[in-house]
């Protein structure tokens, strides 16, 4: 579908709007390569220094299809921002709008003079409800907003486009206010709110409050839409609650030219996410109403309660932490692991039942949870991600190093057999760092290695497993299917090693990157590819040359 806007010929009418999915080099690259119906691509909103948001939750959804999120302007700072985006690979059909924000007037135009060497446009944040000093604090005001929209067109030379808020008596009020700055287009509308959603007693997400989002929104949607297209012709990037072909339309008939997608594609992962946009310009383009079928309504955020009945202390750092019931959980899926007021961070279970979970302290929440003391009360939300599905008569080989253990030990086994055990390779850099022995004995051959030699092979876990390899003969080899969780050092040279044996759909593996919404739409959890680990995996199978994209930008 070819969409005209702003003097570009784009592949398609679609946008993702900023801070949704699109928010790291990776996941932006992966998105050009591989969904030519997002015409428009647009950042999460940029600052002119690093700031790390809220903790978790930030994502919570308060009925099918509506959420409250605040993630807090999470972003890297314009500096290292530059240095993704310019590492970017953009057609020529694909217009890049760069969304950034500021404190002030001055700290809008620095962030503006040095971005506009990367993008097509510019989208000026003068919308988000939750962080404080930012945002709808400056959007509400119309000579605030006139006075950074004029400052910035004056600052540039490439088209500046404001993206208003709901949250005022009258939008238009506000949209005159960036026409007369110089804009040229405007973007409607950011969250609504800040709403408040709360769990058993407690506010879920870290800050409080959050931008609503999602169909709840969608007649706010549209009424801001019709409203500024009666008091203009320039181009109109309509978001909020779109998730149908129905709804598209809806919002074209309001004056819409580019239709923005954001909470519709909550849950779904990056080949779903492509369908979706495959479907959606279909429905556009034959008068069908199909995609809508494909958002996620059954997505279920809700916590359930527990209460610990054991806290085991391996060694000074590390717990494992036992609770009072069970969970429906298959191998490679994962869960949320929240306590109110501290935060939530996602968790491999040891154990289903009952739940047990193998802690490292490696920061406030997880020292907390390795001091947590019985009856204590947390809470879960999940199984997230994807199951593993090896095929039948595999011979299941896991790769484990910290808490990656309790990542693999259901897969060794749910999927191994006496005719055919799992292999489990479990690295430590000292004994006492050890866990979970006699159980792993129970559903495999276990080869340990540690750093220093105090138990099993001494040395890597990846040269345990080369020297295991190096003695299989072909067949065998190819019948093993790899399942490698843990450090990304140790993961890395393990799959260096798998490599050397095996072919790359053999390999799957699990990195832990920072995982926040668990969902897919912050896209904290990015991959160098640009998959998200929180709905594509954990477990990431490894890709052909040919297939890979990968930006030189770290992870969020």
């Amino acid at each position: 579908m070819v969409t005209e806007f702003l003097g570009k010929q784009l592949s398609g009418p679609f946008t993702i709007p900023s801070g949704i999915v699109t928010t790291t080099p990776s996941i932006i690259q992966r998105v050009i390569d591989t969904m030519p119906e997002v015409g428009v691509i647009t950042t999460k909103s940029i600052g002119f220094e690093p700031r790390p948001g809220y903790r978790e939750p930030v994502y919570s959804q308060y009925a099918p299809g509506c959420f409250v999120n605040a993630v807090g302007l999470t972003n890297p700072g314009v500096e290292q921002a530059f240095s993704g985006l310019s590492e970017l690979r953009i057609p020529e059909d694909r217009f890049l709008l760069v969304s950034i924000f500021g404190g002030s007037v001055e700290e809008f135009v620095a962030v503006a003079q040095r971005l506009a060497p990367v993008a097509d446009g510019l989208e000026l944040n003068l919308s988000c409800p939750h962080a404080k000093g930012y945002g709808m604090a400056m959007g509400q005001d119309p000579e605030m907003v006139r006075e950074v929209v004029s400052a910035v067109c004056a600052a540039v030379d490439i088209p500046v486009i404001p993206k208003l808020t709901p949250n005022v008596d009258d939008i238009t009020v506000i949209g005159r206010a960036a026409l007369e700055g110089g804009a040229a287009a405007l973007c409607a509308i950011n969250t609504a709110g800040p709403g408040y959603t709360e769990s058993h007693g407690h506010p879920v997400l870290s800050n409080g409050m959050g931008g609503m989002s999602g169909k709840g929104v969608l007649p706010i949607t549209l009424k801001a839409i019709k409203n500024l297209r009666a008091i203009t012709d320039l181009p109109i990037i309509g978001c909020g609650g779109l998730s149908s072909a129905a709804d598209c339309h809806a919002a074209i008939d309001c004056g819409a030219s580019i239709l923005g997608i954001g909470s519709g594609l909550s849950g779904m992962n990056t080949a779903a996410m492509g369908r979706y946009f495959r479907s959606l310009a279909s429905d556009l383009a034959d008068g069908t109403d199909l995609a809508g079928q494909q958002t996620r309504y059954d997505l279920d955020m809700a916590f359930t309660p527990y209460t610990v009945a054991a806290n085991e202390t391996v060694c000074e750092d590390i717990s494992i932490i036992t609770l009072d019931g069970d969970l429906d959980i298959q191998a490679g899926e994962y869960v949320f692991v929240w306590i109110p007021g501290i935060g939530e961070k996602p968790f491999s279970c040891l154990t289903h039942n009952p739940v047990r979970l193998a802690v490292i302290n490696v920061g406030e929440f997880t020292e907390h949870c390795c001091n947590l003391q019985v009856g204590d009360a947390v809470y879960l939300r999940g199984p997230h991600g994807v199951a593993v599905k090896p095929p039948e008569e595999a011979h299941i080989v896991c790769v484990a190093g910290g808490t990656g253990l309790a990542a693999v030990y259901q897969i060794a086994e749910d999927f191994g057999s006496t005719a055919q055990p799992a292999d489990i390779f479990v690295g430590a850099r000292t004994a006492n760092r050890l866990y979970f022995r006699d159980s792993c004995d129970q559903v495999g051959r276990v080869t340990i290695a540690t750093d220093d030699g105090s138990a099993g092979f001494e040395g890597r876990v990846s040269d345990a497993l080369d020297a295991f390899l190096s003695t299989q003969t072909a067949s065998a080899l190819s019948r093993m299917v790899f399942y490698n969780c843990g450090p990304a050092a140790m993961i890395h040279a393990s799959e260096s090693v798998q490599r050397k044996y095996v072919d790359n759909h053999q390999i799957f593996s699990a990195i832990d990157y920072l995982t926040k919404c668990g969902v897919g739409i912050c896209g904290a959890c990015a991959a160098p590819d640009g998959r998200r680990i929180c709905v594509d995996g954990p477990f990431i199978a490894q890709e052909a040359d040919s297939q890979r994209i990968n930006v030189g930008a770290s992870p969020a």
